[in-house]
């Protein structure tokens, strides 16, 4: 019974920032950058075209959100969770501390762990997929983790890297100071 409001409470927390977070790259929501924004910053990170893989974020952290939160889906949910985190930790994060402070990957780290943890664990007793009797196939589960790494792979494989002049100017000064006296 504790373990079950454990899980909820995670589910809920977890699954319900990711979507609000999903809502603001999607719709604008929470003050967010919306669609276009959001294809402006996947531009940015070399992943073009960016309404194209701006979509694939906004929906992955909406629709894996929602699914998580309401524990509806089995681990689809979190399979989307997991990816768009992959994606924001190896792109938007990388090369940075860890620390969110600096940041780093800190907080999709732990969304990914948190969205790990669940879809191993399941959804819970308080969940829509124990109260309708959902039963997620095994080959639909595992079609989703092939198609979420295909994507993570893809995806990185056709981003374009910023050239030596380009990543200077986003140095900070005391960095390209260092290095010119090198």
């Amino acid at each position: 019974m504790k373990s079950d409001l454990g899980m909820f409470t995670l589910r809920v927390v977890t699954g319900g920032l990711l979507a609000g977070h999903g809502a603001q790259k999607l719709f604008g929501s929470f003050g967010g950058p919306g669609l276009k924004g959001t294809a402006s910053m996947m531009e940015h990170l070399g992943l073009q075209p960016g309404k194209h893989w701006g979509m694939a974020a906004a929906l992955s952290e909406f629709a894996g959100g929602t699914l998580t939160a309401l524990g509806l889906g089995g681990p689809i949910g979190p399979i989307g969770i997991l990816s768009s985190m992959t994606m924001a930790a190896t792109t938007a994060h990388w090369g940075k501390p860890i620390w969110v402070t600096e940041g780093g990957a800190e907080l999709p780290v732990t969304n990914a762990a948190v969205a790990v943890a669940i879809a191993t664990v399941g959804p819970g007793r308080y969940s829509l997929d124990r109260m309708i009797g959902i039963t997620v196939p095994r080959w639909f589960v595992a079609g989703a983790i092939v198609t979420a790494a295909g994507a993570i792979i893809t995806a990185h494989n056709q981003r374009s890297r910023p050239t030596e002049q380009e990543e200077t100017k986003q140095e900070p000064a005391a960095q390209q100071a260092q290095r010119a006296s090198a």
